[in-house]
């Protein structure tokens, strides 16, 4: 699937949350989609866990 085709299915699904629900339905939908795609590039190994989490480094 292109990206393009995946923009316009999340593009359709926030639109939908703000017609048919509320501003709160559109952020939330919005919120997971982030999550989705986040977790999304971790599993596609595009992105690294170690990329969001701080590394404290003891001297």
């Amino acid at each position: 699937m292109s990206t393009a085709t995946v923009g316009l299915m999340a593009g359709m699904a926030l639109g939908f949350a703000a017609y048919f629900g509320s501003f709160w339905a559109f952020l939330l939908v919005a919120v997971l989609g982030a999550i989705g795609l986040i977790v999304g590039r971790i599993l596609q190994g595009d992105l690294e866990v170690s990329d969001f989490v701080r590394n404290r480094e003891r001297r």
